[in-house]
């Protein structure tokens, strides 16, 4: 994730479309002929088709070709899991990874996956300057073994409190950010989502943010609040960018809510954070459309919102994936997305190393509209 600062906004169609193609490269070859077949024939409104074996939903921006400046992953998490780990998004990152030329900087919560760990080598080897910083408390893996021992320079948060972000920055250009770790399970159980977004200013924000972690080893509380470009605009769309602790991310969140007119759709790894609950019963109680899908996991428990929204009315479940719905994402007016490493706590908020976007673009909300729509299916009334 290595986000450097840049003055202007390109569009980035060609090297997005460049981009992609190359993620898809790496899929096994029946997937790629699905794929590439959907992406060339598929209009504005009609659905991809579906892979015939599990793999990583590939999701093309509804309404706009290809070579769009983002593009939007979900997994496809595999039940029950049959061990043939391949054709996810580690392999599609990897391929990205390995369209780097300069720079190439990586926050993480967890890493064990070896495809990405062969990525960054390769790349350093090379001649791209690659950097990581993850969260100590899951350094024991291969793959971090093997990135160290590689040559690849680490800097861990040793503190109680998490570096819990996760987001990846491509030669100053692309930043990849979302729920996703870069881990197996995360791959290939768990239920994660993940958006690429080719802009110099948002890599700008990240790097900003990276260098904080690894050059001054700064961490949480201990960061000020300056991001270069907190509100940008590529190609008309609107995108807010926070990084917690310094960003007071839950309020950001919480005014979204409060405006929020007509829907408002949730997925929730974690979710006990009183004022973002409240945000959402209060809109829910004015007559504002509120479904929301909590990991089991914890989500039935006293600290949970779950139970006070259940109580209150609320449309809300428990998920059905027997490994982990660890997605973090909020839908409002199904048109703005609010999506990131942030969970709904007061830790993310106050202690954790966590980033979030904000955007305003009903195509994008439409994608994530459907994968909520998905797993609200799966999960327990």
């Amino acid at each position: 994730m290595s986000p450097q600062r840049s003055g202007s906004t390109r569009s980035g169609g060609a090297n997005a479309l460049l981009y992609m193609l190359a993620g898809l490269g790496c899929l096994a070859l029946l997937v790629v002929v699905l794929l590439v077949g959907a992406a060339i024939s598929m209009r504005p409104g009609q659905a991809p088709a579906v892979p015939a074996t599990p793999v990583a939903s590939v999701v093309t921006p509804t309404g706009g070709p290809p070579s769009a400046w983002y593009q939007v992953y979900f997994t496809q998490p595999k039940n029950p899991d049959d061990g043939v780990h391949t054709g996810g998004l580690d392999e599609i990152v990897a391929a990205g990874i390995g369209q780097a030329q300069q720079t190439l900087d990586v926050v993480t919560f967890e890493f064990d996956s070896l495809p990405l760990a062969n990525a960054l080598i390769a790349a350093h080897k090379r001649g791209v300057r690659v950097r990581f910083v993850m969260d100590s408390e899951n350094i024991d893996t291969d793959a971090y073994r093997q990135i160290t021992k590689g040559g690849i320079p680490v800097v861990t948060d040793d503190r109680n409190a998490f570096t819990h972000s996760k987001f990846i920055v491509i030669d100053g250009q692309r930043v990849w950010t979302g729920s996703w770790n870069l881990k197996d399970s995360d791959t290939y159980r768990n239920n994660n989502n993940l958006i690429l977004i080719e802009s110099p200013e948002l890599a700008a924000n990240y790097t900003h943010e990276f260098e904080k972690m690894f050059v001054k080893r700064q961490f949480g509380p201990a960061k000020d609040s300056d991001t270069p470009y907190p509100q940008l605009t590529i190609q008309g769309t609107r995108i807010e960018n926070y990084f917690a602790p310094q960003d007071h991310v839950a309020d950001h969140i919480v005014q979204v809510i409060q405006k929020a007119q007509s829907s408002i759709r949730f997925l929730a790894f974690s979710f006990t954070n009183d004022q973002i609950g409240k945000a959402m019963v209060a809109r829910a109680q004015a007559g504002v459309n509120v479904k929301g899908v909590f990991e089991t996991r914890g989500g039935d428990t006293a600290a949970s919102e779950y139970g006070r929204m259940k109580k209150a009315g609320l449309d809300v479940r428990l998920d059905g994936n027997p490994y982990t719905m660890h997605d973090k994402v909020i839908v409002v007016d199904e048109s703005i997305v609010i999506t990131g490493s942030f969970n709904f706590t007061a830790q993310a908020d106050t202690s954790n190393d966590e980033n979030i976007l904000i955007i305003y673009q009903p195509d994008i909300a439409a994608l994530y509209l459907a994968e909520f729509d998905k797993i609200y299916r799966q999960a327990k009334p």
